[in-house]
């Protein structure tokens, strides 16, 4: 019998702990990154590649059991997008990037991780698969800010809704074609989420737009670079 997984379970709180973990040695050591440039390219295109390895191999999986599906198996999920937008961001560095990831993709990764929409637990394939694609944009996010230097900025939100608030549009006209509930536009995910705070359908898409931009102002406040004595305010 395949393990299931349980919000909260030892394997969840083991998972927490380790992002926890993962963040803090980053954290500490971001001022070690001073190795040559060229092996700092390498490492981040190796992770790149680990992570669209990692993604690849889910999707042979959902094949090779069965469960592979148009209604419910594309990337079309927000996390699934921020981990497309991670991986050319370790490739590319592209700063217009890093704002959809930051924002977009710390929000919905840590929302993903504290209530994580899955079915298999410890030690199956697809339990490392989510939590290991989900840190990836985290520390991705974290590693851009706290190692390379980039930083955070309000405009990057406006950008970041304006980008979100096209993908919803587009995402919702394929749930209707391929009957699925991408984005969780359509209902709920039943094993409970922060949606379930949110209200009702549909007015939970609309509260979780205010929850969205407070989240965005919230990590923008925490991690922006700070103006120092005498430095302009433009």
């Amino acid at each position: 019998m395949e393990p299931t997984f349980v919000m909260f379970s030892i394997a969840h709180f083991g998972a927490m702990a380790a992002l926890g973990f993962l963040i803090l040695l980053l954290f500490l050591t971001k001022k070690k990154w001073s190795i040559q440039k060229e092996k700092i390219r390498l490492i981040e295109r190796i992770f790149a590649l680990s992570l669209l390895m990692m993604e690849v191999l889910y999707h042979i999986w959902l094949y090779q059991s069965g469960s592979w599906n148009w209604s419910n198996s594309l990337p079309l999920e927000l996390c699934s997008i921020s981990l497309m937008m991670t991986i050319v961001l370790l490739w590319t560095g592209n700063k217009h990037i890093y704002d959809f990831v930051f924002y977009a993709g710390i929000g919905g990764a840590l929302q993903a991780v504290a209530t994580p929409v899955l079915d298999l637990s410890f030690p199956h394939f697809r339990y490392f698969h989510f939590f290991y694609v989900h840190f990836g944009i985290i520390l991705t996010a974290l590693y851009f800010t706290w190692v390379k230097g980039y930083r955070p900025t309000f405009k990057g939100i406006i950008k970041t809704m304006v980008a979100l608030n096209i993908l919803l549009p587009c995402v919702f006209a394929l749930n209707i074609m391929l009957q699925g509930n991408y984005m969780f536009l359509k209902e709920k995910p039943t094993n409970g989420s922060l949606l379930d705070f949110l209200g009702p359908y549909p007015w939970y898409i609309l509260s979780l737009e205010f929850v969205a931009f407070i989240i965005f102002v919230c990590l923008w406040l925490l991690f922006r670079k700070k103006k120092h004595k005498g430095e302009s305010k433009g």
